[in-house]
């Protein structure tokens, strides 16, 4: 495994992507954008629109779309990572520039739970949180943004802990449940302080994953308010349909469906927050790495298993692994808007879909084929080793 983070550019960089066929936003109220050119400036987006009415002088870094299909890099809300691009629950290496091959380009830890031997006292798993924190700050594999350093929650915590991690950098807490703290009160008291001091939170929701956890039913994630309820759908197994109605009504958080959950209840929770008019709360995740192994397609393959399983435009759904959990989890990526960071994902339908386009292909069920990833206006990978070859790609000119 490498041990140093990919080598930046070392002048001013400016990246013009032209030729695309389409490009989708990553905003539900305009998932789609009248433009075929984008370009970005020291790795921040800094023109959309007709290629005769943007900039593109002095680019130095082209590339020729080819007609091909531009969105926002997709971001999984729902990661558990260790050390690196290793991960001790599958003994595997390079699970995440394998993501990247499967377009995310931003992953967000719900607890850095699986590090052999993790530390319960409170000493112990403060200094844990902040050392991932620097680690997957200092060391981007493959260029992606993992945000992560997410203490687990446990009984003797006190505001100054809160108060003491928010200043060492920490942002994220980890599910709520997978600790001792198993109770509501308890529960709501410590994600106050951590709110109080700027810390994101994510509560476990459903029957246990791990030794240690157990059953969080909707009275639990109720009381205990935290910013995104945690795999909905199960993380392996779902609430009730009727408890998941609860949630979805009883509160305005995100309510996160992941790929290593139970699909059936993701459909629901879907259907749920469509009858609300709510699908601004929905954010996809992986839930992996795992029992369930690696899944360097699973924010792409929830996309297109809730766009045609759910009935949702292929637009929308692209929405919910982006701009839904960017401006979530307030992330400066996952939406295309000047002045955000220029990462992206560049796809066509894949080779012999039944779909007459792009849009369709997805809403049928199939995979995407992707051509090429951005990180902050850095082409990162070219055609992807692990989706299906697409009918067109991008290209370097």
């Amino acid at each position: 495994m490498a041990q140093d983070a990919p080598a930046g550019p070392s002048g001013p960089t400016k990246l013009v992507i032209r030729n695309i066929g389409l490009l989708l936003s990553g905003a539900l109220e305009n998932p789609i954008l009248d433009a075929d050119t984008v370009v970005a400036v020291d790795g921040r987006i800094s023109a959309i629109g007709k290629l005769k009415d943007v900039d593109v002088e002095g680019a130095t870094t082209v590339v020729d779309a080819n007609g091909t299909v531009l969105a926002p890099g997709l971001i999984d809300s729902h990661v558990h990572p260790v050390a690196g691009d290793w991960t001790p629950r599958q003994n595997q290496l390079g699970w995440i520039d394998s993501t990247l091959h499967g377009g995310v380009t931003t992953m967000i830890s719900a607890g850095e739970v699986h590090t052999p031997g993790r530390p319960r006292d409170i000493v112990g798993l403060k200094a844990m949180a902040i050392t991932a924190q620097r680690c997957f700050d200092a060391f981007r594999v493959a260029g992606v943004k993992l945000h992560a350093g997410a203490p687990v929650l446990e009984l003797g915590m006190t505001e100054d802990d809160f108060k003491e991690l928010a200043a060492a950098g920490v942002k994220l807490l980890g599910e709520v449940g997978l600790g001792g703290v198993k109770d509501g009160k308890n529960a709501r008291e410590m994600v106050a302080w951590a709110r109080k001091y700027g810390i994101q939170s994510t509560i476990h929701t459903g029957g246990p994953s791990i030794p240690g956890s157990g059953l969080i039913g909707a009275d639990m994630v109720l009381e205990a308010d935290t910013d995104v309820v945690g795999h909905i759908n199960g993380g392996h197994t779902a609430l009730p349909d009727r408890e998941i109605r609860c949630i979805c009504e009883g509160c305005r958080r995100g309510l996160e469906i992941v790929h290593n959950g139970n699909e059936r209840a993701a459909l629901y929770t879907l259907r749920t927050a469509r009858e609300l008019g709510q699908l601004e709360r929905v954010i996809l995740g992986t839930d992996g790495p795992a029992g369930s192994g690696v899944q360097p397609l699973g924010i792409i393959r929830m996309v297109s298993m809730l766009s045609a399983l759910g009935e949702v435009p292929a637009e929308i759904a692209f929405c919910f692994a982006t701009g839904n959990t960017a401006r979530m989890r307030a992330l400066d990526v996952g939406l295309i808007e000047t002045g955000r960071a220029a990462d992206f994902v560049l796809m066509d339908k894949a080779q012999h879909s039944a779909g007459k386009d792009f849009l369709e292909s997805i809403q049928l069920g199939d995979l995407p084929g992707i051509g090429m990833t951005v990180i902050d206006g850095i082409v990162r990978t070219g055609r992807s080793r692990n989706t299906p070859p697409a009918t067109k790609v991008p290209a370097v000119v």
